[in-house]
């Protein structure tokens, strides 16, 4: 059995009522990919900070996730030819 592990790392910013994630995903002899997410605190919502920051990495790891599906689809594409569907 082989075993393989990736780490992704996610950085949290906050601005104001602004906070900014970026997941990014290290891919051996390819550089990195990297998903991005916001969200944004409604002026009238109590302030909880841990709220923020899961929706940004939420929507980061989304994004990470659709980006590494697109690659993925490419690939395949390319090693089985155009679909005839």
């Amino acid at each position: 059995m082989r075993s393989k592990q990736w780490d992704v790392q996610v950085s949290i910013t906050e601005e104001g009522d602004e906070t900014f994630a970026r997941a990014v995903l290290p891919i051996a002899g390819a550089g990195e990919l990297a998903g991005v997410g916001r969200a944004r605190r409604n002026p009238s919502d109590e302030p909880v900070a841990e709220i923020g920051d899961e929706l940004a990495v939420a929507r980061a790891l989304a994004d990470l996730s659709g980006r590494l599906m697109n690659i993925t689809t490419a690939d395949i594409a390319q090693l089985t030819g155009p679909t005839s569907w």
